[in-house]
């Protein structure tokens, strides 16, 4: 068993090795509120593009696409959005929450029988609620919602499944990595929140 799971640690592609790198450098500027964690999601996403196509995780597939847009939009927002000098951390009112869930269960339905029915996607259930979860959450941040630290927590529990499933060895210890590097960016992003002088807690952030 030990050399079997050596000799696939070994079979994983540089391509996975490096698009983890890019994604550790993401998360912690992002926890950093630096705008350079942007350029980091956008060279890990590319990569991750790739590799989720050869082992047929489609839907993460197609969520590398969305990455790539939001890197683009995000960069905008932290540098010019809100009041034109960078949006800053807000939090959601619950009914936004609600309407995020709802949305979150409706979609990851129709994906995952779409996904069954016509293809040969792995676990497709769980394949498409970490996506439009993702989708959701990295909306949040670009928009600096304090709350996308809670969501990442739930789809990164649930991906580290989901990889070891697809054999993606490295990408599953980021994701680990990753639940440690989430509450230090609550924490951080909390003792942030609280202390700038703006937006009471539970406004709407309804601004695109």
């Amino acid at each position: 068993m030990t050399e079997i799971l050596l000799r696939q640690l070994l079979d994983n592609s540089i391509l996975e090795l490096a698009a983890v790198i890019f994604a550790i450098a993401y998360l912690v500027l992002a926890i950093r509120e630096h705008i350079g964690c942007w350029a980091m999601a956008l060279i890990s996403t590319t990569l991750y593009l790739v590799i989720f196509i050869d082992v047929k995780l489609y839907m993460e597939a197609g969520l590398q696409l969305y990455y790539i847009a939001m890197a683009i939009y995000g960069w905008q927002q932290w540098q010019r959005g809100g009041d034109g000098t960078g949006v800053v951390i807000t939090t959601w009112h619950p009914i936004n929450h609600l309407v995020a869930l709802a949305l979150i269960a409706m979609l990851t339905f129709a994906s995952s029988h779409l996904l069954s029915t016509y293809t040969d996607a792995r676990l497709p259930v769980i394949d498409s609620f970490t996506t439009w979860s993702a989708i959701v959450t990295t909306y949040m941040v670009a928009r600096k919602v304090l709350e996308n630290w809670i969501y990442w927590f739930v789809i990164d529990a649930i991906s580290i499944y989901l990889y070891l499933d697809r054999g993606l060895y490295f990408t599953s210890a980021l994701f680990l990595l990753y639940l440690i590097l989430v509450v230090a960016g609550f924490m951080t992003w909390m003792e942030h929140y609280r202390h700038r002088p703006s937006t009471p807690p539970g406004s709407l952030d309804t601004a695109p």
